[in-house]
């Protein structure tokens, strides 16, 4: 179910890896890169409300550049989409975020969500998180899609 935009990006996986890399390879701030990957990938997917990073700190996912709505600050491990993510360490695709026992809702639009758990060296270091307005948008094309996302991010920060 890969959907993408038509904004002038090119529009198939491999493309989108591509431009992805290179929108991020001058650079290795964590910040500065999760804020031009979070507009890249809101402005070339379809049927997207908020994507945005989360990075521990303390023990916490602290809110990291995003696009969409203002978003909750401050998420627990184990807690929400996010935090059950990022304390499983495994990728959580919720087709029904309103039958996800303790979802966190900080857009009440979001009706579906993707977390990735970012893990460097063995270490979590936060969670890219994505959420649409519809009911079970993201399927395993998105998946395999954002995971390779995820590891771009990772592999820029080297």
């Amino acid at each position: 179910m890969f959907e993408v935009k038509n904004d002038g990006y090119e529009s198939d996986s491999g493309s989108l890896l591509l431009q992805a890399a290179a929108l991020l390879s001058d650079c290795r701030d964590r910040v500065a890169n999760a804020a031009n990957l979070s507009a890249f990938l809101f402005y070339t997917m379809e049927n997207v409300n908020w994507v945005g990073f989360y990075f521990l700190h303390d023990g916490q996912l602290l809110v990291g550049p995003f696009q969409g709505k203002p978003a909750c600050v401050s998420i627990p491990l184990g807690q929400g989409v996010c935090g059950t993510a990022a304390e499983s360490r495994k990728v959580l695709r919720v087709a029904d975020v309103h039958a996800f026992a303790g979802h966190i809702a900080c857009d009440a639009d979001s009706r579906s969500e993707i977390v990735l758990p970012l893990v460097s060296e063995g270490k979590l270091i936060g969670v890219l998180d994505i959420d649409s307005p519809v009911t079970n948008r993201f399927d395993e094309t998105d998946e395999s899609f954002l995971t390779s996302i995820a590891e771009i991010y990772i592999a820029s920060l080297a």
